[in-house]
Formats: structure tokens, C-alpha cells, sequence
């Protein structure tokens, strides 16, 4: 009886690795296809989000980019993602001074280049 019991525990133990496996390789593959997204960003001039300007072919933004994207789904902070590779995002470089990616812009124009968690989270968190 005991053993039946170890089996069923095994058994269960497992199917549940197997599936949260699963669902980090597919959650992980997903951020990966939000991150190579080169989609064309609009900024409103009074926008209250955080500005993430990063390339995503630039390690150090693919260093921080899920934290990031995972951090802001889940506490709603509002960051608006722009890709700098994409050509129409470009005019941003001068009208933002931007000499650096990855760079974070909040709505208090606070400021931050580089890939440290602390430093991104007080410039990205609930402004």
C-alpha cells in the first residue's frame, strides 16, 4: 500500500515538473517574441509611462528585458517597450538625448542607462 502510494506521489511529482517546464520554455519564448518585436511607437506628449528604449540585438537590454516585461505586467507599472532597431522609432535618439541603451525615462523626465535591477526599478516603478 505504501509503495502504490510513493508511485502515485512520483507520478504526480513529475507530470508537474513536466508542466511547469513547459509553461517557462513557452512563456520564455513568448517574451522573446515581444522583445524582437520592431513595431513603430507612438509617444503621447503627456504619456505617464516609462520609456524603455532598448535594441534587441543589445545584450545588455536582453539582460533586463524580461525582469522588465514581467515586473511591469505584473505590478501594472506601464512601461511603453520601444525597440530602437526599428528605423520609425529612431526620431527619438535626439528629442530624448539618448546616448545609451538600455535607458529608462519616467513621467518626472528621471533618467536611467544600464542594467542594474535597483536602478531600473526606481526609476520604472509606481510613478
Amino acid at each position: 500500500m505504501k509503495r502504490q502510494t510513493f508511485n502515485k506521489i512520483i507520478k504526480t511529482l513529475a507530470i508537474v515538473a513536466v508542466i511547469a517546464v513547459m509553461v517557462i520554455f513557452v512563456g520564455h519564448n513568448y517574451i522573446n517574441t515581444v522583445e524582437k518585436r520592431q513595431e513603430a511607437v507612438q509617444i503621447l506628449k503627456d504619456t505617464k509611462k516609462t520609456l524603455f528604449f532598448y535594441r534587441d540585438d543589445c545584450s545588455d537590454c536582453q539582460s533586463v528585458f524580461h525582469q522588465v516585461y514581467w515586473q511591469d505586467k505584473l505590478t501594472k507599472q506601464d512601461v511603453l517597450f520601444i525597440n530602437m532597431n526599428q528605423p520609425a522609432n529612431r526620431k527619438y535618439i535626439e528629442k530624448y538625448n539618448l546616448t545609451a541603451v538600455p535607458t529608462f525615462i519616467n513621467a518626472k523626465n528621471q533618467r536611467y542607462s544600464g542594467t542594474n535591477l535597483d536602478k531600473i526599478e526606481k526609476v520604472v516603478g509606481k510613478n
